[in-house]
């Protein structure tokens, strides 16, 4: 096994495990279930965790295994990267808690989850490359692609989704 196939198993059970959870905050949150302890109280804690894994993932992938960014891969990272001291003030600084913060991390987020949910369909060729398509690296191609489905997007798309809802669970219910 190569590093890349391991760090690609690694990231693609992670990204299952976040799909799970995913599922489970959209379920309780449309259904008004409670969530269990943990999660009200560490919410804001397991965004940072999502946001700081993405954040290495992204530079594991360009810096030690040489997978280029492509222009849509590096609006993604000027989303999530600020995510990871926006968080980190919401839960240690002096802004602690700050309903500011909050706001700014879920329009972070949501609009980080268009653009991956953007380029998965550009790499599913449901959408056109477009101008993506004349850059040095083309927005549709696939380097990831683990148990079938899992893409660098994907991954994306769903932890922008996990700290949207974790971020938007803890203002909910403090």
């Amino acid at each position: 096994m190569t590093l890349t196939d391991g760090v690609n198993i690694a990231f693609g059970i992670a990204g299952v495990i976040a799909q799970v959870v995913v599922v489970w905050l959209l379920l309780s949150w449309l259904f008004g279930v409670r969530v269990p302890l943990i999660t009200r109280t560490h919410a804001f804690h397991f965004a940072f965790i999502a946001a700081t894994i993405a954040m290495l993932g992204s530079l594991t992938y360009s810096d030690i295994l040489g997978f280029e960014p492509c222009k849509l891969c590096w609006i993604q990272r000027i989303l999530m990267y600020p995510q990871v001291l926006i968080l980190g003030m919401a839960l240690w600084g002096k802004h602690k808690g700050s309903n500011a913060l909050i706001d700014v991390s879920i329009v972070l987020s949501l609009i980080g989850a268009a653009v991956a949910a953007y380029q998965s369909l550009m790499q599913l060729g449901i959408i056109s490359e477009g101008a993506c398509a004349a850059d040095a690296v083309s927005c549709a191609q696939v380097f990831v692609k683990e148990f079938g489905y899992i893409t660098i997007p994907f991954l994306s798309f769903v932890t922008f989704l996990l700290i949207a809802l974790l971020v938007h669970h803890k203002k909910r219910h403090g």
